[in-house]
């Protein structure tokens, strides 16, 4: 199995479970990078870790297993029987769409209208592509996403400062943005906090879900089929 995530951080969660792991930062390459990793050991591909909160009642910390991603207009369904694994397993998880997109979407108003204009719960930068590959190699998808940063709390400069392309954080670049604009401070604290919520949220799950990250256990009774 391929496990897809955008952050160093959430690479190092998931980096003794046995499975490969892309990190694919900005998610420039991450098509092509996936493409390339599958072979036919390939049993599925599943995205892994934090998420901009779309729906209102969604805190930080609060598992979204995808029951489909939305990529532009198209609607890829996740295995059925994986992603039921999923969320049975993970305490307090919600089932629903998760959306792509290629670049972080910082603002409460464009997280208000992408919610009313897909009805996601959450959206991130790396579920689109898993679920495009998947789909064009027949292979079950699924997703786990947390809420970091919630519909109604802007992500603040310095945090989008500390992204490196890489999937790493330039913790330099965040103190120079905050040295430029100090009012950030608060709100960048805020998010730390939501991103400590968060990453407790990954690291539980994935201790719940053991290796493999529940691929196995349903594979094992049954035969796996995008889509299902």
């Amino acid at each position: 199995m391929i496990v897809v995530v955008g952050l160093a951080f959430e690479a190092k969660i998931v980096a003794d479970a046995g499975m490969r792991v892309i990190c694919s930062g900005d998610g420039r390459n991450l098509a092509a990078s996936l493409t390339q990793a599958i072979d036919d050991e390939c049993g599925g591909l599943i995205s892994f870790g934090v998420a901009g909160g779309l729906h209102p009642d969604l805190d930080p910390g609060t598992c979204v297993v995808a029951a489909e991603i939305l990529s532009g207009a198209t609607r890829f369904p996740t295995d059925p029987a994986w992603s039921r694994k999923l969320a049975d397993t993970i305490p307090g998880a919600v089932r629903g769409t998760i959306v792509g997109v290629p670049k972080p979407v910082a603002h409460t108003a464009a997280k208000r209208s992408l919610h009313e204009s897909t009805g996601a719960l959450a959206v991130d930068m790396e579920s689109h592509i898993v679920a495009e590959i998947g789909a064009a190699h027949a292979l079950p998808v699924a997703a786990i996403r947390v809420i970091t940063d919630p519909a109604d709390r802007a992500l603040p400069k310095a945090a989008l400062a500390a992204m490196r392309p890489n999937g790493t954080t330039d913790i330099l670049a965040m103190v120079r943005q905050v040295m430029r604009q100090p009012k950030e401070l608060p709100a960048l604290m805020r998010t730390a906090l939501d991103a400590r919520a968060a990453r407790a949220t990954l690291v539980r799950g994935r201790r719940l879900l053991g290796p493999g990250l529940g691929l196995a256990e349903f594979a094992a009774s049954a035969t796996p089929s995008f889509g299902g």
